[in-house]
């Protein structure tokens, strides 16, 4: 397709594997509006092809995606072009849905950075694979936003409160974690990464996961740290209001509450209460349902003084030191 190239993206179809890279290396794949369209485009042209699998992947060792181009959104919203943005997350949860529902495998080979929209093209199809590189977050509320792209669905769905854990800290895990939550399904060496899709396409008629099981099998992880924390985490994380999660993690008085409770504190009390109640419906949502409620937040969200200050620390400016409109939590906010 040769106007793909021109927005961020690489597609080609080798012997029954279809690929599509992603090719915005000095931005860390951030999607734009023109990434998430063109994707969207190349996977309804496929929908109907005889092919074996899909497989997303990077040219780039830095980052598999980084996220949204959130930058851009905050200039819609400076700008008063409230449609622009609604666009552009309309449109990247409908690609969000139809990789959920692809008929056909879809392979994410995870290498480097995997934030925010990063997730949301790998975790909702089948395979997710990870190398020694990968780091994996949803960092949205230490910039005033909230864990999106369906991840108010795929959250709560983790072990425990891992995923009310993971929503509300955006705490950065490795390869060893990501397997120990589900967000990844295999392990393989960067080294061998490439050697992917023609395994793949090697063996058409074979199941995508004996395919990965066997490339997987010549390197364990290492221990997950989220595993040896998994009783403080279920503990503090479980907690009813985000209130109680605060006193148990003072209660606890370890390393690891002690960052947690570090990342609370450094991150927008609006987005904390959003994403609260957020994730708590989301257990009883389907992913549609999720992304609508999503959808509907952002109108909203974007809007506001801390999502503005937030995207502006973060990614403008990036001095890292946010003023958010309240200092601690109380008061309440809206969640659809």
């Amino acid at each position: 397709m040769p106007d793909a190239a021109a927005v961020g993206i690489l597609t080609d179809v080798h012997r029954g594997v279809g690929r599509i890279l992603l090719n915005r290396p000095k931005a860390l794949n951030a999607l734009t509006a023109g990434m998430v369209s063109a994707i969207d485009r190349v996977l309804a042209a496929w929908e109907h092809a005889p092919l074996s699998a899909v497989v997303f992947a990077s040219t780039s060792t830095k980052a598999f995606c980084a996220g949204g181009d959130i930058r851009t959104i905050r200039e819609h919203s400076l700008a008063g072009d409230a449609e622009a943005s609604e666009r552009f997350f309309a449109s990247e949860y409908r690609l969000n849905a139809r990789i959920a529902e692809y008929p056909v495998p879809v392979v994410s080979l995870i290498d480097g950075l995997c934030m925010g929209g990063g997730l949301g093209l790998s975790v909702h199809g089948g395979f997710r694979v990870v190398t020694e590189r990968a780091v994996l977050a949803m960092p949205e509320t230490g910039i005033g936003f909230f864990p999106d792209i369906g991840a108010s669905y795929f959250l709560p769905r983790l072990p425990g409160a891992i995923g009310m854990y993971l929503g509300l800290t955006g705490q950065r895990i490795d390869a060893a974690d990501a397997l120990y939550t589900g967000l990844a399904t295999h392990f393989i060496p960067a080294d061998l990464l490439g050697t992917v899709g023609d395994a793949l396409a090697d063996s058409p008629d074979e199941p995508v996961e004996a395919v990965l099981n066997r490339l997987a099998g010549r390197s364990p992880v290492a221990e997950s740290g989220l595993a040896q924390a998994r009783g403080d985490v279920d503990w503090a994380f479980g907690a009813p209001t985000l209130g109680e999660i605060e006193k148990r993690l003072r209660h606890l008085d370890t390393r690891w509450a002690a960052a947690a409770l570090g990342a609370l504190e450094a991150a927008s009390p609006q987005s904390l209460e959003i994403t609260h109640a957020l994730l708590a419906r989301g257990r009883q949502r389907t992913l549609r349902e999720c992304l609508d409620a999503e959808l509907a937040l952002t109108r909203t969200t974007i809007r506001t003084p801390d999502f503005l200050e937030g995207v502006r620390a973060a990614l403008v400016d990036k001095d890292r030191a946010p003023t958010w409109r309240r200092t601690s939590l109380g008061g309440g906010a809206p969640a659809s």
